[in-house]
């Protein structure tokens, strides 16, 4: 019989490279959050505000919560997977990266706009 894994039901044996990766991918995760957040802490801490009145701030707020929706996202995926993994169920597809991708994407234009936006410095 498997150990206890905290709220995660005791299931079938796994093969514990599948646990190791799936706790990797989770870890991945983690980090991936860690930076969005580091991120937007530096954006509304250390850049010069732009032109557009709080545009570093809302873009340094968007990164802090895509981490911050991230961090859960994955504890939350780890878990699922966890629990399929033992029932032998077949792991769907994770959904989250492509929104993590489209909020990046759409930071990333975002932050070109207003840069862009920016008049050039005398010199």
């Amino acid at each position: 019989m498997d150990r206890d894994h905290g709220d995660v039901p005791d299931g079938n044996h796994i093969d514990p490279r599948f646990v190791f990766a799936n706790e990797r991918t989770f870890l991945a995760w983690i980090r991936t959050a860690l930076a969005l957040i580091t991120a937007g802490l530096a954006v509304t801490q250390f850049f010069r505000p732009l032109t557009v009145p709080g545009a570093s701030i809302a873009i340094g707020i968007t990164l802090i919560g895509a981490g911050a929706v991230l961090s859960f996202a994955s504890y939350r995926e780890w878990h699922k997977d966890e629990r399929m993994m033992r029932r032998g169920e077949t792991i769907p597809e994770a959904r989250f990266p492509r929104y993590l991708a489209i909020t990046i994407g759409l930071v990333a234009v975002a932050a070109v706009i207003l840069v862009a936006l920016e008049p050039l410095p005398r010199g």
